[in-house]
């Protein structure tokens, strides 16, 4: 491995740190946006049954609020519990929103590393180009010199590959899943407000 990183040249370290901060984005995103940490089995059942109207359910709330992403949506609606259904849909939409920005934390970043990885590598290829012209001379190629720009003019462009296709395919997957999980963020708040207000058992 180390001998393909000298054979690249210079021009792969910035393609070596994408890697490395790629690898550590979907480690964290995949921890992050398990299902059972961000819209856990039966948390509006509980809410719902360990809330009381017109008693002291404070610690319940905070409870709700620590627990997880459903958690805080779910904490919003129940601290408006006495208003209206229009202020209590509007505090569960500020809460929604809250929590999908954090749900797509550090998304942003893997999506350009894969865009720019690529690029990254083009500019490689670039670089092992400019290095096998400038190798000619009036007397004829320097083999060792052409070789060199043709070696950096490969692994760069293959390397860029290499990040930027995991990355893509992690990118969109977590991109379908948060989408996923805000839907079923919303469908819960909807009952919550439909059982808070009356409309449903």
């Amino acid at each position: 491995m180390f001998a393909i990183v000298q054979a690249a040249g210079w021009p792969i370290y910035p393609l070596l740190l994408a890697s490395i901060i790629s690898v550590a984005l979907i480690i964290e995103r995949v921890v992050a946006l398990r299902r059972s940490k961000v819209v856990p089995n039966g948390l509006l059942k509980r809410a719902i049954g360990e809330f009381k109207r017109g008693a002291n359910n404070d610690k319940l709330l905070d409870d709700l609020d620590a627990h997880s992403p459903l958690g805080r949506v779910l904490s919003a609606g129940l601290r408006n519990v006495g208003a209206s259904r229009e202020v209590m849909k509007e505090s569960i939409e500020e809460a929604g929103s809250a929590v999908s920005h954090d749900l797509n934390r550090y998304l942003t970043t893997l999506g350009t590393i894969a865009s720019i990885s690529p690029l990254m590598g083009l500019f490689g290829t670039v670089v092992g180009m400019i290095e096998i012209f400038g190798s000619q001379s009036p007397t004829g190629a320097n083999p060792m010199q052409l070789a060199h720009g043709i070696s950096i003019a490969l692994y760069n462009t293959g390397f860029g590959l290499v990040i930027a296709i995991p990355s893509m395919i992690a990118w969109r997957h977590f991109r379908a899943l948060v989408d996923g999980f805000v839907v079923e963020m919303e469908q819960q708040a909807v009952r919550l407000v439909e059982y808070t207000h009356g409309d449903r058992k």
